[in-house]
């Protein structure tokens, strides 16, 4: 440890960025945690359908994409950095809190039968938590990272670099432990008067852990360098934005002589470099336009992909898979394809003499997300084809969950009463020639006892997939002894889900692949094209683009009339190829700029204080911007860098 200028270091890093990294950490577990096992929730606890699940989950992901912008001006604005975190932490932790106790089943379970008997109490609390949980998260997410880069000296850039690679890591983990861990939890039993899914446990831990980063920054209050709130860029481009096309429309008539650029109307309030670095970043967010359509598809890998994998076999040899676990292929190819791509795929590709621009990069992430969204379609058609129903059967749907529907029917000739179990659940005593209702039962090997009025016993054991239903049947010739299980007879009335979870690895990898070559490159080029002081508007530009995406997701799910789910995915592919198309158009016609080269037009700068500011490129403000921009997006796997 060492001592500089009052602050206390540990291997040349400040202390506080610790906790900082910590903070991001359970921050990251909590919000991914929470999110892998949501449209489950909606489906399983909450009772909705699918499309209404996918809608109120893309919602949700959405507000977490717009209340960035409000974050960000609060912080630059109004409170600064370190006031925002805590107070919108505060109100996170609170929304995670009410989504663990929404869940809990037996606050309204009267009469103890494992349903709620009040589902708008439920419903109601789940919302005003997502509400608070996306006020809270996406509040936050322009202001970890740039705080975290706010803490080093301007002599510290290697350090500061290192800083942000293991703020990315911490994400990385958090985000891929929780989704492997929440799942698990989800599928435990918990209840106080009857067993049900833990959704409770599953929300529970990510608040406990959004509990633990409040605590832990707040711990590191008395190290940390806090700024004074600026001013927020975004509100002044917005200004001048405003203000150019007022005045345009003031002096709309043809006596007012054109100007080169309908910007070119603020110069009247408006210094030019500051009117020239819009032109830049308007340039860019024109761009953007058909961005939305690749997060409309990459976002349904927690909604569409998720339910799909319900109707899939998740048995893989000595584990079994959740279907929200199936998210956590996202993360691990992340991990993998990232050095892959930037270490083989395009020095081979530079070598072949092949100009690999930014922007191709990006169209070819469309594709290949496109590309995704068919194998996830003809996946689906061979879903349906081994999903079918058998004949002369009562049961209307599959069972949720991956579980299994036994009913007994007894039809031999005893005169008594015979008593049947399967694990705990005892169905009573059925009379002769009736039957038993549905039970659901887990995958795996179920095993029955057969109890008569004398005690006499039976075994049969019932070896049972994901999602079948059987009627076992107990004959005439029935009869207590040690062949006691050769005459009963298990009828299937719906077959056991036939195509296997690992199927889904293929859309996987297509999307992450489409993912890395998109999004990464997406940033990159934002941060060359931006000038050095708007980086952080057009983060907010990039955010907005995932936000409309996902209400584009939640527009067709709940206003499209397509029968087939297979039919949607192939409409999203459509869309997408279509979008393409249209921004291969729009890039070929772009012309990249140099942005230090436009504000250097506009700035009479001597060698030295030209030199000094190229330099300031690379100061601790601008490294926060760049750094804030790209953790906030790496922040939710769309970036792993």
């Amino acid at each position: 440890y060492a001592h500089t200028q009052s602050r206390t270091l540990c291997l040349g890093y400040p202390v506080s960025i610790f906790f900082i990294v910590v903070n991001e950490f359970c921050e990251r577990f909590s919000y991914y945690g929470m999110k892998a096992v949501l449209v489950l929730y909606f489906k399983y606890f909450i009772g909705w359908d699918n499309d209404l699940s996918t809608t109120i989950y893309h919602t949700f992901v959405a507000l977490c994409y717009l209340t960035p912008i409000l974050g960000a001006i609060i912080a630059d604005s109004w409170l600064g950095k370190f006031k925002t975190i805590v107070y919108l932490s505060i109100v996170y932790t609170i929304g995670q809190v009410i989504m663990a106790i929404s869940a809990i089943h037996d606050i309204t379970d009267t009469n103890r039968d494992g349903t709620p008997d009040n589902m708008t109490f439920h419903t109601a609390m789940s919302m005003l938590g997502l509400m608070l949980i996306a006020l809270g998260t996406g509040g936050i997410k322009p202001c970890v990272a740039a705080f975290g880069g706010d803490q080093f000296e301007e002599h510290q850039e290697k350090q500061r670099s290192t800083f942000f690679s293991i703020f990315y890591l911490s994400i990385n983990a958090g985000s891929l432990l929780s989704t492997l861990i929440t799942p698990i939890l989800r599928a435990q039993e918990c209840g106080i008067y009857s067993k049900q899914s833990c959704f409770p446990l599953a929300f529970g831990v990510p608040a406990a852990l959004m509990v633990v980063a409040l605590i832990v920054f707040i711990a590191g209050h008395s190290m940390y360098i806090m700024e004074s709130p600026k001013g927020n860029i975004l509100l002044r481009v917005m200004k001048c934005i405003g203000f150019a096309i007022k005045n345009r429309f003031n002096h709309r008539s043809k006596q007012h002589p054109k100007r080169e650029h309908w910007m070119d109307w603020a110069e009247e309030k408006y210094d030019k470099l500051l009117i020239a670095q819009v032109k830049m970043v308007l340039k860019v967010l024109f761009l953007y336009i058909p961005l939305p359509m690749f997060w409309a598809l990459f976002d349904q890998q927690g909604s569409r992909w998720t339910l799909q994998a319900t109707t899939m076999d998740g048995n893989f040899g000595a584990f079994i898979i959740q279907p929200d676990q199936m998210q956590i292929v996202n993360p691990i190819l992340i991990v993998i394809m990232v050095p892959i791509m930037d270490s083989a795929v395009y020095p081979l590709i530079k070598k072949c003499h092949i100009n690999f621009t930014p922007l191709r990069r990006m169209t070819v992430g469309m594709l290949l997300a496109a590309l995704a969204f068919v194998a996830a379609a003809l996946l689906q058609i061979q879903i349906d084809v081994s999903n079918r129903y058998l004949a002369l059967n009562d049961i209307t749907e599959k069972p949720n969950q991956g579980m299994n529907a036994i009913r007994l029917v007894f039809v031999n000739g005893f005169r008594s009463h015979l008593n049947f179990t399967i694990k705990s659940d005892n169905l009573g005593p059925i009379a002769p020639l009736q039957g038993s209702g549905y039970l659901s039962v887990p995958h795996g090997k179920a095993n029955f006892t057969i109890v008569n009025e004398e005690g006499q016993t039976c075994h049969y054991i019932l070896q049972l997939g994901f999602g079948s239903s059987y009627t076992v049947l107990i004959p005439s010739t029935f009869s207590f002894g040690e062949s006691c299980t050769e005459n009963i007879k298990a009828i299937q009335d719906i077959e056991p889900n036939g195509i296997h979870m690992a199927w889904q690895v293929i859309q996987y990898f297509l999307m992450t692949c489409g993912e890395v070559v998109f999004s990464v490159t997406g940033l990159d080029f934002s941060y060359a094209q931006a000038p050095s002081n708007m980086k952080s508007v057009l983060q907010a530009g990039w955010l907005l683009t995932v936000a409309v995406g996902n209400i584009i997701v939640l527009i067709v799910a709940e206003a499209g009339s397509l029968p087939d789910q297979w039919a949607e995915y192939v409409l999203f592919a459509s869309l997408l190829v279509a979008v393409s198309i249209i921004f291969a158009v729009m890039a070929y016609f772009y012309t990249y700029m140099d942005p230090m080269e436009i504000e250097a037009k506009f700035m009479e700068l001597d060698p030295e204080e030209k030199k000094r500011k190229e330099l300031g490129m690379t100061t601790k403000d601008n490294l926060a911007y760049v750094n804030n921009e790209t953790s906030n997006n790496t922040d939710d796997k769309q970036m792993k860098i």
